[in-house]
């Protein structure tokens, strides 16, 4: 490539893990917070920042990787762990380690799927939003 001229998908090599890191702190201090309410709310919201956490981290781990593969990997990951509340094993698991029900769930809520698409869908609009600004005119 010419000098000056960045490679495509350079943007994404550029991801700040320390952004990322601090965006991740401020949604899990947002999703304590949002724990310790109750209703249809909090644990929609619960939803949205637990899968923008799972995507944060997905970009964490894999700077590079595109925004498309880490949304679909962070949705995997947010159904996986969902449908895995249809058995008991996580349930065992946060019983026998409670910090672990924060990460595992105990029971399976439908709606939860559709909060996960949106906390993957805001970080994935936030990723190519950033991705764009960041392109060379």
């Amino acid at each position: 490539m010419p000098p000056g001229v960045e490679a495509p998908g350079a943007a994404r090599a550029r991801r700040s893990r320390t952004l990322l890191a601090v965006a991740a702190s401020v949604v899990v201090v947002a999703g304590l917070a949002v724990s310790r309410g109750s209703g249809l709310l909090a644990d929609l919201a619960g939803g949205v920042l637990y899968a923008a956490l799972v995507h944060l981290l997905v970009l964490l781990v894999a700077p590079r990787v595109g925004v498309l593969v880490a949304a679909g990997t962070a949705l995997g990951v947010c159904t996986a762990v969902e449908l895995a509340q249809l058995t008991p094993l996580p349930a065992a698991v946060g019983a026998a380690w409670p910090p672990a029900a924060y990460v595992l769930g105990s029971t399976f809520v439908a709606t939860d799927l559709l909060a996960y698409a949106t906390g993957v869908g805001a970080v994935t609009a936030a990723d190519a939003a950033a991705a764009r600004r960041s392109e060379p005119s």
